[in-house]
């Protein structure tokens, strides 16, 4: 497709830039993207009406002569996690339905002082506990190379977005992958930086020491280029960073431009090329590890011992926080008032509860609830958190041997919908490569590395060191350019399935 949607955000970045495309052309493309194949996908919870006439000023202001940011005018998806004044925000729960936020979130502020183009709010698993994004209020999303499948989660609707040209850029969140797992199975680029480096002022909370927000795109330097909005150190948040960061897009140009690896040391972890990895994922694995060594890159194998713990110390550590983090929609402060005359405050509570909360959110909340009650924290929730330090000296003694650490994104590619929905630890296990990033703090990042024998995208990991996210765009990049060689571009764009969406996927 060589329409104004199949453009990068760098691409489109430049013909605003020459007045060669309007903003306001480029977003109604977007908007009609949206109209035509939201039927098929549904990554979309609400589409943003103001969105033409905020292009429409963005345009003005180019033809006044105004310095412009280089992504002004440039259409983004937002994932409803984030809080967005005059627009929805419901973290893909009843609990929050029709609820409309008098402020935005700080990676939203400064995508609008850029001058980007919010297009709406992107569906995802409620309050982001999911794998699939099947545990939305709303509806699972689709993957759009195949209808049937799952796009991942709890980020889908954000990665379904940009895989299906609905948007050429767009917003997550990643507590234990929700941005590098939807992106390996959707064909798209997903980074989790480093934690606290991009704000979570108005992130809607799962886990607070596990949340990071980061980009979704098709390509590295568009995420680099978002990184470089959202990033900085933001005194509404108590975690952020106060450190001056590089240009991560000046890192991602340099890296495609060389293409060469030549010296940097890549770490194979062993103890993520597990049973549960499938043929097809090792296959292209094995496939990008021959391109990064053709690069000159050299490839070594790392143990990182306490990984083979991370899931079962994740899947205490969320609950916990998130059981603390959710109390706070009881009906009385917050979410959903569900009443009948007569009934006591915590009857009142426990029926807005029943009707506010899915079953993924319910599970979870029971578990960290039982973690943090007396005569348990020790056992469970202190053990994780013992289990987490063991894990982030493993990541630090492995970075002493190598540069950056590699290791497929997904364990599989995208499974079937409602192959798992009943089965919440075979959903779990999809994060066991992503989680322990999310547990040491450091940055990840997931890009394409072909298609599965099944037709279906695989996505190669990329884990660099706390602070140092510029090394996964540098050689995320120069990888990128050696594996879009092979498909003569990104490899979301060889989805044939592209034109017959529109028509609910028919052809």
């Amino acid at each position: 497709m060589t329409s104004i949607i199949s453009l990068s955000a760098a691409e489109l970045s430049e013909k605003l830039a020459s007045r060669e495309v309007s903003s306001e052309e480029a977003t109604k493309a977007h908007l009609e993207r949206i109209e035509a194949v939201e039927g098929s996908i549904n990554a979309f919870l609400h589409v943003n009406d103001e969105a033409l006439a905020a292009a429409k000023q963005i345009d003005e202001r180019r033809a006044a002569g105004e310095q412009l940011h280089e992504l002004a005018g440039v259409p983004i998806a937002i994932k409803d996690v984030l809080t967005t004044k005059g627009m929805p925000s419901t973290s893909g729960s009843r609990m929050l339905e029709g609820w409309v936020p008098p402020y935005d979130a700080t990676v939203v502020a400064r995508l609008k002082q850029a001058g980007l183009i919010a297009l709406g709010k992107t569906n995802m698993d409620e309050f982001a506990m999911g794998s699939s994004t099947e545990h939305s209020a709303f509806g699972p999303t689709k993957n759009p190379w195949d209808l049937n499948r799952i796009p991942g989660g709890s980020g889908g609707g954000s990665a379904a977005a940009v895989a299906a040209l609905e948007a050429p850029i767009a917003l997550g969140s990643d507590t234990g992958g929700s941005i590098r797992q939807p992106a390996a199975v959707t064909g798209t680029v997903g980074v989790k930086p480093t934690y606290g480096g991009v704000s979570r002022y108005g992130a809607i909370a799962l886990a607070s020491s596990l949340d990071q927000v980061g980009p979704v795109s098709r390509t590295v330097l568009d995420a680099a280029l978002v990184h470089d909005v959202i990033g900085g150190h933001d005194p509404h948040d108590a975690t952020s960073l106060e450190r001056e960061w590089p240009s991560f897009a000046a890192a991602a140009r340099e890296g495609a431009d060389g293409a060469d690896l030549t010296g940097v040391r890549f770490g194979v972890v062993k103890e993520l090329d597990a049973d549960g990895i499938s043929a097809d994922v090792q296959a292209r694995f094995k496939d990008a590890v021959a391109v990064i060594e053709a690069a000159g890159g050299e490839v070594t194998e790392i143990s990182a011992p306490s990984f083979k713990y991370a899931v079962a110390a994740y899947y205490l550590i969320l609950p916990a926080e998130a059981s603390s983090n959710l109390a706070r929609f009881d009906s009385v402060r917050y979410g959903l008032r569900v009443e009948e005359p007569g009934q006591t405050v915590e009857q009142v509570m426990a029926a807005s509860r029943e009707a506010g909360f899915g079953p993924e959110v319910k599970r979870r909340i029971i578990l960290g609830t039982y973690a943090l009650s007396a005569g348990y924290y020790d056992a469970y929730y202190g053990s994780a958190q013992k289990v987490r330090t063991l894990i982030q000296r493993d990541l630090e003694e492995a970075f002493q041997k190598v540069d950056v650490l590699i290791s497929p994104a997904a364990p599989t590619t995208a499974f079937k919908l409602g192959e798992k929905i009943d089965d919440p630890l075979a959903m779990y296990v999809n994060d066991i490569t992503t989680i322990p990033a999310n547990l040491a703090g450091t940055p990840g990042m997931s890009i394409p590395m072909g298609l599965g024998a099944d037709g279906l995208p695989t996505g190669l990991q990329l884990m660099a060191p706390m602070f140092e996210d510029e090394r996964l765009y540098r050689f995320g990049a120069a990888i990128e350019s050696r594996l879009n060689g092979g498909w003569a571009g990104p490899l979301a764009l060889q989805n044939s399935r592209l034109e017959a969406l529109s028509d609910g996927g028919a052809r």
